[in-house]
């Protein structure tokens, strides 16, 4: 009788795909946990691999050095979900720019505004530290406050098609208004400083936006 020949196990890429996903996702929650706890500064690559629980190589693969982690950190926080999309074709975004009223607009980017900030304030704060000592992370930080500018700038320009504004405000003066009472500093200062519950920042940042944009609350 012929030798019987084993058969190879076929490939699972899905299966593979998915262990890579949650390597990620441990080797960012463990960066998470140790920027938060000593610092980007302080914190080193082979502190993460083994607070994550694997190879300290398997960690430069993913994300090729330390930056490289606070960077994915950060896109994952921002958007929130696995789609990868950026913020601006997000769907929670795209419903505060597809709402006919002005008012009701800003009260869903404040709400969106309380979600997001609910979400990316620790990592944010990391991102403003490490900004100091790492110039990619500095060059993340000014692309961060470059983008959020645009976005509020886009919501600005949807009430301008509607006429919405208040009389004398135009739309670049309006812009910087949105974004800057929309800022994560401001967040910083009423619910990490003040303490203020995230419920309370948005019925204030909606009441704020609505009164310095429309001339009405």
């Amino acid at each position: 009788m012929g030798k019987r020949v084993k058969s190879k196990r076929p490939y699972d890429s899905t299966r593979r795909k998915r262990q890579a996903e949650t390597t990620q996702r441990d080797i960012l929650e463990a960066a998470h946990r140790l920027f938060m706890k000593q610092g980007y500064g302080a914190t080193t690559m082979a502190e993460i691999a083994k607070e994550a629980g694997t190879a300290l190589k398997t960690v430069y693969l993913a994300f090729e050095g330390k930056g490289g982690v606070l960077r994915a950190l950060w896109n994952t926080v921002l958007r929130g979900n696995e789609s990868g999309a950026p913020v601006a074709a997000q769907d929670w975004y795209r419903e505060v720019l597809a709402e006919p009223d002005p008012a009701r607009q800003l009260r869903l980017n404040a709400r969106n505004g309380r979600i997001v900030k609910d979400r990316i304030a620790s990592t944010l704060e990391i991102i403003r530290g490490a900004a100091a000592i790492d110039p990619d992370i500095e060059a993340l930080w000014q692309r961060i406050q470059t983008e959020f500018h645009a976005n509020q700038g886009a919501i600005v320009e949807n009430l301008c098609k509607k006429g919405a504004l208040r009389p004398g405000l135009d739309a670049a003066r309006a812009t910087d208004i949105l974004w800057t009472l929309n800022h994560p500093n401001l967040w910083q200062l009423l619910v990490d400083a003040r303490g203020w519950s995230p419920e309370q920042y948005e019925q204030w940042l909606a009441e704020a936006t609505c009164a310095e944009l429309l001339g009405r609350r």
